[in-house]
């Protein structure tokens, strides 16, 4: 089932279901695979499962998010924070946001569908696969995809997002 959420008004294209396997990039079907045979069984792998070296062909496209719980009463759940950027999502950025907070170093068309994304795999504990065409910091509009997966240290709560993206044509 492809679901998608409204985003300023639009439908914003996005799934959390296995049907994104027919629609994404080799690649990026590649990496899913690589993170589901971590699972072992589990609901999702730890960080602790990833082993960077094994993810050689993806290391470009990777980002690493982590996701710190905020007090009971705070009036967001959690924090989130780029660990981890590769040169991918660096270049369509046009900066380096490691460490900065995910409201300060998105890359999407909206802010609101970037949080949501994230949202539903902390809270869900399911893949996100989001796919659009969003300017990059050369001022062209880029094709990408984004998949962005689970990890958790208890097999219980998201503590980190593992996130892929692919783009068209990058110098």
């Amino acid at each position: 089932m492809m679901a998608s959420s409204t985003s300023q008004g639009g439908n914003y294209p996005r799934t959390t279901s296995l049907e994104f396997l027919q629609r994404c990039r080799p690649s990026t079907a590649d990496f899913y695979r690589y993170w589901d045979s971590k699972r072992r069984g589990r609901r999702m792998p730890a960080r602790s499962d990833i082993d960077p070296l094994e993810m050689k062909p993806w290391l470009t496209g990777t980002a690493l998010i982590d996701v710190k719980r905020s007090p009971p009463g705070s009036l967001v759940p959690y924090e989130l924070r780029y660990r981890l950027v590769g040169m991918r999502p660096t270049l369509l950025r046009g900066r380096d946001v490691t460490g900065m907070r995910v409201e300060t170093g998105y890359f999407g068309a909206d802010l609101a569908a970037a949080l949501e994304n994230y949202r539903l795999v902390i809270e869900q504990k399911t893949l996100v696969y989001d796919w659009d065409r969003t300017p990059s910091s050369d001022g062209f509009a880029r094709e990408s995809e984004t998949l962005l997966l689970p990890l958790s240290s208890d097999g219980e709560t998201v503590d980190m997002v593992l996130v892929y993206q692919e783009v068209d044509t990058l110098p």
